[in-house]
Formats: structure tokens, sequence, C-alpha cells
């Protein structure tokens, strides 16, 4: 099964608060998730919100190190898939080759006021369009939920 690319235009941070309804989704699958991204003061504030996330649930993650292997959700700074994950969720612009992408699905989460991201985001949906890859565009709803735009 080819690795289908699904994108997300954040348009109302908090960035955690975005992403844990999308991990808690992949959890649900039985998916592992690698978060990467180039920024670690990003990664460590997402540790921090997602240990808040909510009073009534567990959201299973760690940040890089020691103990990667075993985290359902690994943040990390690289691209190394050391917790075996099925989904990479790519921030900050973050790069991987779009056709050889070993993963079930990858998630490209980027910022609206981040412009070197959204313009890296373009040309990652461009990439896999052209490599025949399935290709879905989610923008954030007012009330913060995802809402696909099939234009």
């Amino acid at each position: 099964m080819a690795c289908e690319w699904w994108f997300y235009h954040l348009e109302r941070p908090p960035l955690a608060g975005a992403l844990a309804p999308l991990f808690e989704k992949c959890l649900e699958r039985n998916w592992r998730v690698l978060v990467s991204s180039p920024d670690a003061s990003q990664l460590s504030q997402i540790d921090s919100e997602l240990w808040k996330w909510r009073e009534e649930s567990f959201l299973p993650h760690g940040l890089e190190g020691e103990h990667s292997a075993r985290q359902p959700v690994l943040l990390s700074g690289g691209l190394a898939n050391a917790n075996k994950a099925s989904v990479l969720v790519l921030l900050k612009g973050q790069e991987v080759e779009t056709p050889s992408v070993d993963y079930q699905r990858v998630m490209v989460v980027f910022e609206d006021a981040d412009g070197i991201a959204r313009g890296k985001a373009r040309e990652q949906f461009r990439d896999a369009r052209k490599a025949g890859l399935a290709v879905r565009y989610f923008q954030q709803s007012a009330s913060g939920g995802w809402v696909e735009n099939t234009a």
C-alpha cells in the first residue's frame, strides 16, 4: 500500500491542542507516531502541553531519548523511526523524500503564520501528487477541529 500524504493547515494555536486528537485517532488504530521537528523548543512545548491535554485521558508520548523505542508517540528532532511508527508527522517545514517514505501516512502540519513551513508544505503537496500518492488537505475550523478541503 502506498503512503498517503495528509496536510493540516493550523490557523489557531496551540499546536499540541490541534495535534492531540490526531494522535488519539492514530493510537485507536494501533498506529505508532513519529513527530519530527527541527525545533527542539517546539518539541518540548508539545511534550509539556500533551501531559495536560485532557484530565480524563492519558496520551502516551515522550521525547526522543533512552526509551524512544517504547513510545507510542515519539517527539524527535530527526527522522529515524526509533519507535517503528506507521505515521510520520512533519512540523516546521521538516523534509523527507516523498516517494521513498516507508509509512502508511505522512501528516504535514504547518502553522498559517509560518511562511517557510507553509511554502514547504505546498512543495510537498505538489511532489506527493506528482508521485501519484493519495493526498488530502485539511484546514482548522473555527472550533479547532479539522475540515477537509476538497477544492
